[in-house]
């Protein structure tokens, strides 16, 4: 599989999981509502560590990478959070999730830019002003 198909796959989980989100909230505490979301991520990744482990898959781990796997953890704890707690307090999923995607994929593409060495081309440069664009006519209807 490209890495287009893998995108294509992940961004309809993701939206699933907005709609998710935005059906729980209200429904149940945000605590307990990560609760949750923590411990199907806990149970879903061993289970597959150990399936690789089963079947002789390698392991291995360097400190940068451990460093970073901690820190995709608990952003995106607070990320889940955060998602709760905007539903929760009452946007709309329309309009609150392409706020909240695309305001952060404007940033990571520009940390990209500026830390990453990623190249900025004029056409990618057309395509961030149409982003930002298009979250502003989301955004204010």
């Amino acid at each position: 599989m490209t890495w287009l198909v893998y995108a294509a796959i992940t961004a309809l989980l993701l939206a699933m999981a907005d709609f998710f989100v935005k059906l729980a909230s209200g429904k149940l505490s945000n605590s307990l509502a990560l609760l949750i979301f923590g411990s199907c991520t806990v149970i879903i990744s061993l289970s597959w560590f150990v399936w690789e482990r089963w079947q002789g898959v390698p392991q291995f781990a360097q400190t940068s990478g451990v460093v970073a796997a901690v820190l995709v953890g608990v952003t995106f704890t607070f990320v889940t959070l955060g998602v709760y707690a905007t539903y929760g307090a009452g946007a709309p999923l329309s309009l609150a999730s392409p706020l909240i995607r695309l305001s952060g994929l404007l940033l990571v593409s520009l940390a990209g830019i500026a830390w990453l060495g990623e190249p900025l081309t004029w056409r990618y440069a057309f395509g961030l002003l149409l982003a930002c664009g298009g979250l502003y006519l989301i955004v204010t209807r």
